[in-house]
């Protein structure tokens, strides 16, 4: 879109300058848009005027001396209940009055609708939103040691799968080394020839032999 300026030259000249429009902002943020969802019960209204009694005080406390020399504090008196309010929260009288009236407001319908009332309801609620995190935060914790304890046990069980790993291994090196000494012997065993196995067995005889003589020698020497 374009739009119109007039522009004056040196000899007074009317001159039509066609300029681009500027774009227009667009907000696309919507977080002050968003509420929360949470439907509240609408708060009381204040009795009429023609039942409350009010007046003007002096303040007291900190406040220097706009709170101690002005009557900024109200008090307010219901007459059909005979509640008191006294409100100086701030050291505006307005805000004061506005203020104490809506604390007579909820102070009748606390007495009025007891827990059914709108302090009654939103402190329930606030009280369930602080159970649910404190449950939600021990949830959380527990988990977490829960998965400690099982990082531990996981832990110990590859050390002890570690340890029977070295047990077996060291069994099968003795079983290893049994079986290379029995083959070795049984080696030795398979290489005696014929002719050396006559010979030991001849050497045998003899050792007989001579051991026969040397009985019959010995017997004869008695006699």
């Amino acid at each position: 879109m374009l739009r119109a300026i007039v522009a004056s030259t040196a000899r007074h000249a009317v001159k039509l300058v066609a300029v681009p429009a500027l774009p227009l902002r667009r907000n696309f943020s919507t977080v002050s848009f968003l509420s929360k969802g949470v439907n509240h019960p609408p708060r009381p209204k204040p009795p009429p005027e023609t039942e409350i009694d009010e007046s003007f005080l002096k303040g007291s406390g900190p406040g220097g001396q706009k709170i101690n020399k002005t009557n900024s504090a109200v008090q307010l008196i219901h007459r059909p209940s005979g509640l008191v309010i006294k409100c100086q929260e701030t050291r505006s009288r307005s805000q004061n009055r506005k203020i104490a009236r809506q604390l007579l407001a909820d102070k009748l319908d606390d007495l009025t609708h007891g827990d059914q009332s709108r302090a009654a309801i939103v402190s329930e609620f606030k009280r369930k939103k602080r159970a649910s995190s404190a449950k939600k935060s021990r949830r959380k914790y527990r988990k977490l040691e829960d998965e400690k304890k099982a990082g531990a046990f996981a832990g110990e069980e590859e050390q002890g799968e570690e340890s029977e790993g070295e047990e077996k291994e060291g069994e099968d090196v003795n079983e290893t080394v049994l079986r290379d000494v029995d083959e070795s012997i049984q080696t030795d065993t398979d290489e005696v020839t014929p002719e050396v196995a006559t010979k030991v067995a001849i050497e045998e005889d003899k050792k007989e032999n001579m051991d026969a003589v040397l009985v019959v020698s010995g017997r004869l020497s008695r006699s």
